[in-house]
């Protein structure tokens, strides 16, 4: 099969499109056949060898862990499910991944796709959706009528944090350029802010939460937005909390693992016309450079899919 590896960390130089053996499922796991993957930052970042301290991979390392295809083969333990089973799923870091024909994902990882969308959306989902869901609703809590400034609402987390926090029922305000405008108040916000033209702590009176996703100066600005009690939520770095503390605030920091019951209910959702994916550009297996470079720039739309086989 094909695959997409690295033999050493670097640039975008050391992307590799192998052929490799189909990978050899244990007991507990599925085979699935890959339709459709998606970049995430991480991708790029394990790449580079950011995270080699934290996660310690074995090289050569197949990247990505966004998935959305069809079950070809279940281990001797699993009874969830079945050959023919269309899944997707954001499997565990530490493993090959999933820029490739086929991966071997823990059968406890994956969850029924969304029957009203494509492969190309439903890879969109897990990472994006999961770090949306930890950052908002396990961490933040945020509850009906609460305030939230959500930090790159035109970006794939933050467009369907968004989504998640008007279903919840909250006040949402999001930042974006003003080119992304039309597409951020398409997803229901009640107030936009182009960050280029305006300074954001000027512009958004006091909220309730704050959902970084772009870290450093946006960070360190955020908390003079947020009311007594309030909280910041970093998927980048950690904020503060000797700052949380000293201005009466909290801080808090996601970093995701699986998550299939939270994908179930994204499933859901979408299904029941909740929650939209955006895809804002989809590339072939073989541009996977093109693709993370488009990643790395930090102007991407929505999610950047792979797409990989047939349906």
């Amino acid at each position: 099969m094909k695959a997409v590896r690295i033999h050493q960390y670097g640039g975008r130089e050391v992307l590799s499109i192998d052929d490799i053996p189909v990978p050899t499922i244990a007991p507990d796991e599925v085979l699935v056949r890959v339709v459709a993957a998606s970049i995430n930052p991480v991708d790029w970042k394990v790449r580079e060898g950011y995270l080699a301290q934290m996660i310690p991979h074995a090289l050569p390392l197949t990247l990505g862990w966004d998935v959305s295809g069809v079950v070809e083969q279940v281990g001797a333990q699993v009874t969830d499910w079945q050959v023919g089973d269309a899944v997707f799923s954001r499997p565990d870091l530490a493993r090959n991944g999933t820029y490739a024909e086929y991966v071997a994902i823990r059968a406890g990882e994956c969850a029924r796709k969304p029957r009203t969308i494509s492969h190309v959306e439903a890879a969109s989902l897990p990472l994006a959706g999961i770090t949306a869901w930890e950052a908002m609703m396990d961490a933040a809590k945020v509850g009906p009528g609460q305030r939230v400034l959500v930090q790159a609402g035109s970006g794939g987390v933050g467009s369907l944090a968004i989504q998640l926090l008007k279903a919840a029922g909250a006040t949402v305000i999001a930042t974006a350029s003003s080119r992304n405008r039309a597409l951020v108040e398409s997803l229901g916000v009640d107030q936009f802010v182009d960050y280029t033209a305006t300074k954001v702590a000027d512009a958004v009176a006091p909220v309730d939460a704050v959902f970084d996703t772009i870290g450093g100066e946006v960070q360190e600005a955020a908390w003079d937005i947020l009311k007594p009690g309030g909280i910041q939520v970093s998927i980048i770095s950690p904020p503060s909390e000797e700052k949380a503390a000293r201005l009466g605030v909290r801080a808090g920091f996601v970093f995701i693992g699986p998550n299939a019951p939270v994908l179930e209910r994204l499933a859901d959702m979408v299904d029941g016309g909740r929650l939209r994916p955006i895809v804002g550009a989809e590339f072939a297996l073989e541009d996977i450079a093109a693709a993370h470079a488009l990643s790395e720039s930090g102007r991407a739309v929505g999610k950047i899919v792979l797409y990989v086989g047939k349906p």
